[in-house]
């Protein structure tokens, strides 16, 4: 579909989804430790540049609450200029994983690991942005010294700043319970600007003054709006490479690298399957074109970028057909920062941070935690491990905690060390048919080996049957890959059996799978 017969629709959603990512931008750059305006910078690029080169066609690209953790604590240990060092290191590093055709890295990760790190974010969000809303500078760091001063900030809370974030909240979190229609169509963040910016400007933010309430003293001023440079030039920064082989900077590269290319794959995954056309993107030049968007933007003053999963479903519901909504979005914030910059400056940082903690709820929400359980108790002691130790400590730790806690749950249930990494597969051909004999295992460190075999099917084949009778563990994440590969089988029928003598982990129908020995032996991971 050609832009000549889609740019009607594509400016239309591009336009609405610029007025989603405005403020978004702005809020995940404060929360980031950047400049305010490296978000807006980064969403250019992510629509004017990466637009052009991704196979992704309905995804926006820009930056993300789930890189916050590592951009903050990149610029805490290195300093903002070192920080875009790292972005663009871990960009050139995302382009030779796509030359790589590692694009696979989004078939690798359990959906425990990767829910428990989100959950995880959204913890570490809200417990920066409330001391935002309240009005309050917290003395902690660390999350959950953040966390425990909470109650602190409520006692001292600065009630005209606390006001306006109360509002955003309360838009932020009761506009999707309205059932009208056309109230459901207005962009939340939109309105929450629409009440805050005046509400900043009668309570004189602008200015640096005190006022009295309830007997105390309070100090409001600019320190509590937005603050933007006085042109799009003076708002480029340049890295400083003088560090980027340090340790800290090798961990930052490691943690951007690889936590951007799984949530950007995953992402870009969960968009085809919203696309009306069901159209399959192409995850390795996909990945290739964000590593160019990364470098990109960490050469200008920008923050990493990802496909970002919330601005791509909006994208989808205005009725984007083609990747040029993504550039339209794009344009629209470059426009704004040369045209309205100093309306941009109205915003007050309150409400920025109540779109990151609602942001931040809904990576954690307790509907997570229930989620990940029906699928099987095993599920979530992943989740739950890698949100605590990624709290602990930080994201690459916690993901790595996940996946080494998966590995020996799998081997404490009967997986072969043989076949950890390794698919054993053994074929038979009955004319139209295949039968896929799977033999040991079939667990997710192990799931691209039995997809390239899936892969090679010849094209006669009208049936494919995949046997487990002999595998000891079938975990979630390869049914879960399987449950998706078959509702998109074009050639003929995939059809799953053997699972009969296995016992699952929960009654849901995607749970993991372990081969009884013999009656009573625990549920498999």
């Amino acid at each position: 579909m050609q832009a000549s017969s889609t740019w009607k629709s594509d400016l239309y959603s591009g336009f609405l989804v610029f007025l989603i990512a405005l403020p978004l931008c702005l809020g995940i750059s404060m929360a980031s430790g950047f400049p305010p305006i490296s978000g807006i910078l980064t969403a250019i690029v992510g629509g004017m540049v990466v637009s052009l080169l991704g196979s992704a066609r309905l995804t926006i690209k820009g930056p993300a609450a789930g890189l916050i953790v590592i951009a903050i604590g990149a610029v805490t240990e290195l300093g903002y200029k070192r920080a875009l060092a790292v972005v663009v290191v871990a960009g050139v590093i995302q382009i030779v994983l796509a030359l790589t055709k590692a694009g696979v890295l989004g078939d690798l990760m359990p959906s425990a690991v990767v829910h428990g790190m989100l959950a995880a974010i959204g913890v570490i969000i809200i417990s920066k942005q409330a001391h935002t809303v309240l009005g309050v500078t917290p003395e902690g760091k660390e999350p959950l010294h953040l966390l425990a001063e909470i109650p602190h900030s409520v006692a001292n809370v600065n009630p005209e700043v606390f006001l306006i974030g109360a509002l955003a909240l309360l838009i932020l979190f009761t506009l999707p319970l309205i059932r009208i229609s056309w109230v459901r169509q207005i962009p939340a963040p939109m309105l929450v600007l629409a009440a805050a910016v005046p509400m900043g400007v009668y309570f004189d933010l602008s200015h640096t003054h005190l006022y009295r309430f309830s007997s105390h003293t309070y100090e409001v001023g600019p320190n509590f709006l937005i603050r933007l440079p006085g042109s799009l030039l003076s708002a480029l920064s340049f890295p400083d490479f003088s560090a980027v082989l340090s340790a800290a900077s090798i961990k930052y590269i490691v943690m951007f690298a690889l936590v951007g290319t799984i949530e950007s794959l995953l992402s870009v995954i969960a968009v085809d399957s919203l696309d009306p056309e069901r159209r399959v993107s192409d995850l390795n030049r996909d990945l290739l074109a964000t590593g160019v968007g990364n470098t990109v933007a960490g050469l200008i003053g920008g923050l990493p970028m990802i496909s970002e999963i919330v601005r791509s479903k909006a994208n989808i519901d205005n009725g984007a057909k083609s990747h040029w909504a993504n550039f339209f979005h794009g344009t629209f914030l470059l426009l704004s920062i040369v045209l309205i910059p100093g309306l941009l400056q109205q915003i007050p940082m309150a409400a920025l941070a109540a779109m990151l903690i609602y942001t931040g709820t809904r990576l954690a929400s307790p509907k997570e935690f229930m989620h990940v359980y029906k699928i099987g108790p095993e599920q979530l002691l992943l989740f739950v491990v890698t949100m605590m130790v990624t709290l602990a400590t930080d994201l690459l730790v916690g993901v790595g905690a996940g996946l080494v806690l998966k590995v020996i749950l799998h081997m404490k249930n009967g997986v072969p060390f043989r076949s950890l990494f390794r698919s054993v597969v053994s074929e038979t051909q009955e004319e139209d048919r295949l039968i896929l004999k799977v033999q040991d295992a079939a667990i997710f460190t192990n799931y691209l080996g039995l997809k390239r075999r899936l892969a090679n099917v010849p094209p006669r084949t009208q049936t494919v049957i995949l046997d487990f009778e002999d595998t000891w563990v079938v975990d979630h994440t390869v049914l879960a890959k399987l449950e998706k590969l078959s509702r998109d089988w074009t050639q003929g029928r995939l059809v799953l059996t053997g699972l009969d003598g296995h016992a699952p982990a929960s009654a849901h129908d995607l749970a993991s799978r372990r081969k009884l020995r013999s009656v009573g032996v625990a549920q498999g991971a």
